[in-house]
């Protein structure tokens, strides 16, 4: 086929040998099926911005580390310089996940390089040796569905303990080769301590998952994993052996608001009297 001109950079420098179909496209990339090195992998073409369907990307983006402080004020104030960080941090965001969970052992595609706005990564395959499915596209029995939900669910604590949240989780970014599930798509992972959203984005993943494998194991609609989850992450529990039951039972005892109010003031108080010492 005719090489895309993303992806002829690489062509030109050896990086790729040959481009030999289009594997999907979506709404912030679009996938190819190439010859590198010898080896079948993908190189996956990120769309720039205005092209890209990906919407409130502000919140997967709060907390996201730049190399200095004109960078970040660039892409506070949104100039071109500024826009075009963004995109290297959005791009980059992927490409780093994925190295760190590949690392701990979560099941991504391995990373193999990264250049010109292209990352070249494995080619998932189910046991024909065709690209895999994704788990949207299976007919999945009560069993499997359990099955694969208590192993996802393994994966997102996993992620977790490694500091990240994918962010957009869902049986659509998930293929299924043939030892189970593989999980794709990561421009969006937020670091779960930097980033205000996290909970919630953890919470959506989560009930992604509990609301497509409910089609098939109707028990699941009924866990709350993403809380019991949390609570473990904040109280410095969770460790990706850690044994969960789904359930979870928050405090039905009111917040002492006064009480809190209270605090504040006082730390408030503290702060200003420790402020005036120090300049007089």
């Amino acid at each position: 086929m005719k090489i895309p001109k993303s992806i002829e950079p690489l062509v030109r420098d050896g990086l790729i040998d040959d481009v030999i179909r289009p594997l999907k496209s979506g709404k912030e990339a679009a996938v190819y099926v190439v010859l590198a090195e010898g080896n079948i992998c993908c190189a996956k073409v990120y769309k720039d911005a205005n092209k890209r369907g990906f919407h409130k990307q502000a919140q997967y983006q709060e907390g996201r580390k730049v190399r200095n402080s004109r960078e970040a004020r660039a892409m506070d104030k949104n100039t071109q310089f500024g826009r075009k960080q963004q995109e290297q941090v959005w791009q980059n965001a992927e490409v780093d996940a994925l190295y760190r969970l590949a690392s701990v052992g979560v099941r991504v595609p391995k990373p193999y390089n990264f250049v010109e706005g292209v990352l070249l990564m494995e080619l998932i395959t189910d046991e024909q040796g065709s690209a895999a499915p994704r788990l949207n596209d299976l007919d999945l029995t009560r069993e499997q569905a359990l099955e694969y939900h208590a192993f996802l669910i393994k994966e997102v604590v996993r992620m977790l303990c490694a500091g990240i949240i994918h962010g957009d989780l869902s049986e659509y970014n998930i293929l299924v080769d043939a030892y189970g599930p593989v999980i794709i798509d990561l421009p969006q992972a937020i670091d779960a301590s930097a980033n205000n959203n996290a909970a919630r984005m953890l919470s959506r993943d989560v009930e992604n998952l509990a609301g497509y494998f409910g089609r098939f194991a109707p028990e699941l609609l009924a866990t709350r994993y993403d809380k019991e989850i949390w609570r473990l992450y904040e109280t410095g529990d969770l460790h990706p052996d850690v044994k969960l039951t789904g359930q979870f039972k928050g405090s039905e005892k009111p917040a002492d608001v006064k009480s809190i109010m209270r605090e504040i003031n006082d730390a408030r108080e503290d702060a200003l009297r420790r402020k005036y010492e120090q300049d007089n």
